[in-house]
């Protein structure tokens, strides 16, 4: 347990890593280039089709609740929660260092925040990792209607080293802007076990907006 919340310092720095520098450079920028942003920030996303191994492998799980932010998630039966808090949930599976994690941090951002432009920069940045190796999937998904960035870091040079699946978005709730940080998670040698629990996980999620 007393790793989870290095997990989640983890994920979050580096799914906020270069984006101060891109909203900097985003919002100084010409209008054309906005409209480049805009445009870019149109693609399409992809509704999740869970396979046939990633149905079975939540089916006959129990369902998390997070009141306090209005969403909920299928986990496999032998999942436990691990904390709960106003604007963090941690859940965990049975496995010791090779467990699976579920972790959901809420981040409520100024009303003028520029969800377009940052949301944009999270792809960018995911994008620039790709093309460095440390990201093996990428993609717009929308999940529960909401359009977000998905995507999995490779594995890790060290059987131990952490590997995370991610999905980023933006929502207005309670009168707020939020980003949702939604982050599965392994070990490098755990990871393929898990995988089609996490990916049913992730595509189980329903989004009060």
């Amino acid at each position: 347990m007393k790793h989870i919340p290095l997990f989640l310092v983890l994920g979050f720095a580096l799914s906020l890593c270069g984006l101060t520098n891109k909203l900097k450079k985003e919002v100084s920028s010409s209008g054309d280039a906005n409209k480049s942003t805009a445009s870019d920030n149109d693609a399409p996303a992809e509704r999740p089709v869970p396979t046939a191994g990633q149905i079975a492998a939540i089916s006959g799980g129990q369902t998390v609740t997070w009141d306090q932010q209005g969403m909920s998630w299928t986990v496999p039966s032998n999942w436990s929660k691990a904390s709960e808090e106003s604007k963090e949930l941690l859940w965990r599976s049975p496995g010791g260092s090779d467990a699976a994690n579920l972790i959901v941090s809420i981040s409520p951002m100024d009303e003028s925040f520029p969800t377009d432009i940052s949301i944009k920069a999270f792809y960018d940045g995911a994008k620039t990792r790709a093309k460095n190796g440390e990201v093996d999937e990428l993609k717009w998904v929308e999940i529960d209607g909401l359009k977000g960035v998905q995507f999995r870091e490779s594995n890790p040079e060290k059987p131990d080293g952490i590997r995370r699946l991610q999905w980023l978005a933006y929502r207005k709730y309670a009168g707020q802007v939020q980003m949702i940080n939604l982050m599965l998670s392994s070990s490098g040698k755990g990871f393929p076990q898990h995988q089609d629990a996490m990916y049913g996980i992730l595509y189980s999620t329903k989004i009060t907006k």
